[in-house]
């Protein structure tokens, strides 16, 4: 029976209780050959082994280290009874401060003290269970106590669970840049992107840094409802931040001008006060957006560059640039719809429309194709490649005439899910006629089964992006 309480440094109990649980470890994963048979026979009691480890946490039998964690900048101190063999086996840095003390100090900001036993639990059985707000805690213990299999577990639990909110998302990526984590950066900085307008209008919205800003802005993956609403959320966002004005005409020459309509542009140099301050930065910017709107994009291109960003629209979800489209049911079978936009962003054809039709197909594969057998003469069956069961979009203009002299159209299809009663972008394909050109469309979706990830009530909702892509026919004069 083991002793509760703990034991002087260096004590024999601690030694042996935690060399019995490894004992019971490793016959439990002993494979036996039984009756002389080929193959053994696994017994996996590895429960009871993380039961008794539990037991062992909780209850400080045969412990040999204190361990004092105070949260910083108060006396709240919280005491764990603990085991220097098995801290020492997950940590170097526990194996040094334990080397030659039974009791150790140790300074915590407060929200991870808070989280302390749960860091301490991992160590012990290799699991815990966290909420959004105890990520960054948990990942700064991991990191600081050198526990690279949890750090890799709370980064993957974060990549994993930003459709959770904007706020971790936002929150998340000033830690992975604080951090150097570079896959956790791009992962936030890209749910950021495909949700702008919820980030937009959120009370994060004022938490975003410059750095941040500066990162989003030239982004031709955002999705918002029009350019129009970024230049609201950038002028918010200076009013709140109010950042040195190179930064705020250096964020202002990032808007794309040229897709917004003439008579919004005459209303915001009329009404905007970051235009009134910061005006003369961006007049060249105003003046080419009038002489874009101004002309025929065919005309414009004989004198101006019109392959740059500022020209190309981003994921607009007015209407102008695609539609909805809810599929209810969609592994059941073939579906099609049709919509309208507009013919480009230039002010000579807001009144031209393109209309698009759209075929989605779930591509099943029938249960008679999906194993493979062999014939009776022995020949076996073709293949039945991965990708003939993904599901399949098709978008193409209704009639050849909607096409223009120097456009060509890309297609975006952003895909919804619900995330906290608010739907938010879980992916974004881009093509130019079939979803087959981008790869992975759909490919983890698995429309079959009710509850995938990417059906809300067994629905799956799209949007459909139409963006006009101008090229250069005439070679501009020098």
């Amino acid at each position: 029976m083991l002793r509760l309480g703990y034991a002087k440094p260096g004590s024999w109990a601690s030694f042996w209780a935690i060399l019995t649980l490894v004992g019971l470890a490793t016959h439990a994963a002993h494979k036996a050959d039984v009756g002389g048979e080929s193959t053994g026979t696994s017994i996996n009691h590895s429960q009871m082994l993380l039961q008794r480890l539990q037991e062992l946490l909780r209850q400080g039998n045969a412990s040999d280290v204190v361990l004092r964690v105070q949260a910083a900048g108060t006396d709240e101190v919280r005491v764990f009874h603990a085991h220097r063999l098995l801290l020492g086996l997950h940590s170097e840095l526990f194996r040094e401060l334990l080397s030659n003390q039974s009791e150790v100090v140790l300074q915590e900001p407060r929200d991870c003290a808070a989280v302390f036993d749960k860091f301490i639990r991992y160590l012990y059985c290799g699991e815990l269970t966290m909420l959004l707000a105890q990520a960054i805690p948990l990942h700064r213990l991991a990191t600081k106590y050198g526990v690279a299999s949890l750090q890799r577990g709370v980064a993957d639990y974060m990549r994993a669970h930003l459709a959770g909110g904007v706020g971790p998302a936002v929150g998340w990526y000033h830690y992975a840049v604080s951090t150097g984590d570079e896959a956790l950066r791009q992962s936030c900085l890209q749910f950021l992107a495909w949700n702008l307008s919820a980030v937009a209008g959120s009370a994060e919205w004022g938490a975003v840094s410059p750095e941040l800003l500066a990162q989003l802005l030239p982004r031709s993956d955002l999705v918002l409802q029009d350019e129009l609403e970024l230049f609201h959320a950038l002028e918010a966002w200076l009013g709140r931040a109010r950042p040195p004005p190179a930064v705020a005409e250096r964020a202002l020459r990032s808007i794309r001008y040229p897709m917004i309509p003439p008579a919004q542009l005459f209303q915001l140099q009329a009404r905007s006060a970051a235009l009134a301050r910061h005006g003369p930065a961006v007049a060249d910017l105003l003046l080419q957006a009038y002489q874009f709107h101004a002309a025929s994009p065919l005309h414009y291109a004989k004198f101006f560059d019109v392959n740059g960003s500022a020209f190309l629209p981003r994921n607009y979800l007015a209407p102008a640039w695609g539609a909805p489209w809810v599929i209810n049911n969609p592994a059941r079978d073939d579906r099609s719809t049709s919509f309208q936009t507009q013919l480009g962003p230039s002010g000579h054809d807001s009144g031209r429309r393109v209309t698009w039709n759209v075929l989605f197909s779930p591509r099943w594969l029938p249960v008679s194709l999906r194993p493979v057998y062999a014939d009776a003469a022995g020949t076996a069956l073709p293949l039945a490649r991965p990708e003939d069961g993904r599901p399949r979009l098709v978008v193409t203009p209704a009639s050849s005439g909607g096409d223009a002299a120097g456009v060509s159209f890309q297609k975006t299809v952003l895909v919804g899910a619900r995330q906290h009663g608010r739907l938010l972008v879980r992916h974004a394909y881009s093509f130019h006629q079939s979803s087959e050109e981008a790869g992975d469309f759909l490919a983890h979706a698995d429309l079959q089964r009710r509850n995938s990830e990417y059906l809300v009530e067994n629905a799956l909702h799209l949007h459909l992006i139409v963006k006009p892509v101008y090229h250069t026919l005439i070679r501009t004069p020098k």
